[in-house]
């Protein structure tokens, strides 16, 4: 077994090599590649590379660290993905099922990988796993059971070669179900509709609309099960402790996803009870003077903050940018006209959206993730929010998006004690 790594440090590699695992550092080599029996990639590593021809044409089988696992699994998956809400939904979906009694072990694009999971899967676990783009592109035989795909739109233009090429990966999701398996399809994202028409799986919708005649929707102060036979109330939305009705969506979802593996409406109310959210999505980071601070540090594409600022229709400051990812800026004009008070823009990105959101409201510029939220703050007063949205990736001034994530937060409680003194 050969480990390749383009850097020229592994933390790991002594304990690699006294495993017996040749550790080559420093650059992918195409002999080593071509003379492989199976190269198994990173999530990060686009295959299109020129790297992989040599092995491409011996007919070495080129896949990713979630087929590997899947192969080994003993358990059923159930899958999600989407551009936004998969890590919510996963996390959500997991408590549901642990709470119904089931062996549920969660992971994938979340937490631990699945490749983690192999030695304690058995016949009666259920995997529960975040499927991103980039992992799902390097499937072959991955299987779920139950696979969710949330919603649409542009995002990772900078690794996929168009939107076709991402809509395709993640269309893979229900590549490989056969009429035994469930694929829940979110009714109000036409995208989602258009692609995951003529798949083999029995197809259920879900729309947060409720703009269906056989399916999960929200219909009044509760989300239901509708079908020709009538009406099943499964969770009351009061147990919802989420901000944002795009979360709400995310519990939908989750909601469908764990009715058709079986849970009962109790399990799934008692799992959303005391469910804040996760970490950097749309998460509260505090309160000045009667001005919130939210922290979507996760939203890194332009659909996920739209929803964000949408959530807030009165008084916000959106903090937007970062490393441009692609999409369209411009879309997030409509939900800040209705009640925004100002964008302040960060990182490499600033110039594409003032540009984008000039004439709409007021564009600040921020240097430094302390300068933003001090702008921000300044803004937003006396009573209104400052949301970091970004709608790009994190990597011009942090490591990733929890990093900026903190750095925010830190910022927040800094202005707190500054202001307080």
């Amino acid at each position: 077994m050969t480990l390749t790594e383009s850097r020229d440090r592994v933390d790991a590699a002594d304990r690699l090599r006294a495993a017996g695992v040749h550790v080559e550092l420093g650059g992918h080599r195409r002999e080593t590649l071509a003379a492989a029996d199976l190269v198994v990639v990173s999530p990060g590593v686009p295959v299109e590379q020129p790297v992989f021809d040599a092995a491409r044409a011996r007919g070495v089988e080129i896949i990713g660290e979630l087929e590997l696992a899947s192969r080994w699994l003993r358990g059923r998956m159930v899958a999600v993905t989407g551009t936004k809400g998969k890590s919510t939904t996963t996390t959500l979906l997991g408590r549901m099922l642990t709470a119904a009694g089931r062996d549920v072990l969660v992971g994938g694009n979340i937490g631990v990988p699945l490749s983690a999971q192999v030695e304690a899967s058995t016949a009666e676990t259920l995997h529960v796993v975040e499927a991103s783009s980039f992992q799902l592109e390097t499937t072959t035989t991955f299987r779920p059971w139950i696979a969710v795909w949330l919603n649409f739109a542009d995002d990772h233009l900078d690794r996929h070669p168009s939107v076709e090429a991402y809509a395709a990966a993640k269309a893979r999701i229900f590549a490989n179900q056969t009429a035994e398996d469930w694929a829940l399809i979110n009714a109000d994202d036409p995208g989602v509709v258009a692609r995951s028409a003529g798949i083999s799986a029995r197809r259920v919708l879900f729309a947060l609309s409720g703009a269906v005649a056989d399916g999960f929707i929200v219909d009044g102060e509760w989300i239901v099960k509708r079908t020709a036979a009538g009406v099943q109330r499964l969770v009351p939305v009061a147990a919802v402790e989420l901000t944002g009705r795009h979360m709400l969506n995310n519990v939908l979802a989750a909601t469908a996803a764990a009715s058709i593996a079986g849970a009962l409406p109790q399990a799934m109310t008692d799992a959303l009870r005391g469910f804040h959210g996760l970490e950097h999505a749309m998460e509260p980071a505090g309160t000045i003077h009667g001005v919130r601070f939210i922290n979507d540090s996760k939203a890194t594409n332009v659909e996920a903050a739209r929803r964000s600022i949408e959530s807030f229709p009165g008084a916000v400051v959106a903090i937007v940018g970062g490393r441009f990812k692609g999409g369209d800026l411009r879309q997030l004009r409509e939900p800040l006209s209705a009640g925004g008070r100002a964008v302040v823009a960060i990182g490499e990105a600033a110039p594409l959206v003032r540009d984008a959101l000039s004439g709409v409201v007021p564009v600040i510029e921020a240097a430094t993730m302390r300068e933003a939220v001090e702008r921000g703050y300044e803004a937003a007063a006396p009573d209104g929010v400052v949301l970091l949205a970004p709608a790009c990736a994190s990597f011009d001034w942090f490591r990733d998006y929890a990093e900026r994530g903190n750095a925010f937060k830190e910022e927040v409680k800094r202005l707190k004690n500054k202001v307080r003194g």
